[in-house]
């Protein structure tokens, strides 16, 4: 049997105070796309650190059996920003628990999580340059591979980064990147994968609006946001 198009289902939110409980909500409205597993991390600076870090819950299950715990947002998953990833797998084992999105690397300049909806068509070719110049993986998927190119980007700032990985890569795909202080969206430059802009107001007076990004339009629904438009390729 053919696999369909599209897999996998992705959602984040930049600037709203209570981001994670958004992501869980939008990942409920796109549970059809995946089944397998679904995931959740934030950003949050941690006093007892000085710095940002990524907190991060995700499991084998679906969205209502990973989240079942209400200590899961009201001491974890803490921060104005998140991404989340329900997945259906078309690259790397089902069953590997190293494989369940999203992805989370630390580096020189900070932190980067990464959720991916499709596949790069050259990923044998990154793989085998990254694994030359010592690189240990975690999984064997090639979403992977993104966080890897970007951590080793000889570009300066976290986003000139992303953008320079993203050049070396091909295939059909869509993304939702978070840095310690940005939420990227990203299509592929045919824009096969689906990925959408909306908006949504916070509760607690902010003077911007928070934004989300979705695999699918119903998942802004579900948080009362309002459609922008579609993410361009």
């Amino acid at each position: 049997m053919d696999k369909p198009r599209d897999h996998c289902g992705l959602f984040g939110v930049f600037n709203h105070p209570d981001a994670a409980r958004l992501t869980y909500f939008g990942l409920h409205a796109l549970q059809h796309r995946g089944q397998e597993s679904a995931g959740i991390v934030t950003s949050v600076f941690d006093e007892s650190k000085g710095r940002k870090t990524m907190p991060l819950v995700k499991d084998f299950g679906l969205v209502l059996d990973v989240f079942d715990d209400r200590d899961q947002f009201e001491n974890t998953l803490l921060g104005d920003t998140a991404i989340g990833h329900t997945r259906y797998s078309t690259s790397g084992s089902a069953t590997n628990p190293a494989n369940i999105q999203p992805f989370v690397v630390h580096y020189q300049e900070g932190n980067l999580a990464l959720a991916h909806n499709g596949n790069l068509s050259n990923a044998r070719t990154i793989r085998e340059k990254l694994v030359e110049k010592g690189t240990l993986f975690n999984s064997s998927s090639d979403s992977e591979l993104v966080l890897h190119l970007a951590a080793q980007s000889r570009e300066e700032g976290p986003v000139a980064r992303i953008v320079d990985a993203l050049h070396q890569c091909e295939g059909a795909f869509s993304l939702v990147i978070m840095t310690d202080d940005a939420l990227i969206a990203v299509r592929d430059p045919n824009g096969f994968r689906p990925l959408a802009l909306g908006r949504v107001d916070a509760t607690d007076g902010r003077e911007h609006p928070g934004w989300v990004v979705a695999s699918e339009t119903c998942a802004f629904d579900i948080v009362g946001a309002q459609y922008v438009r579609d993410i361009e390729p």
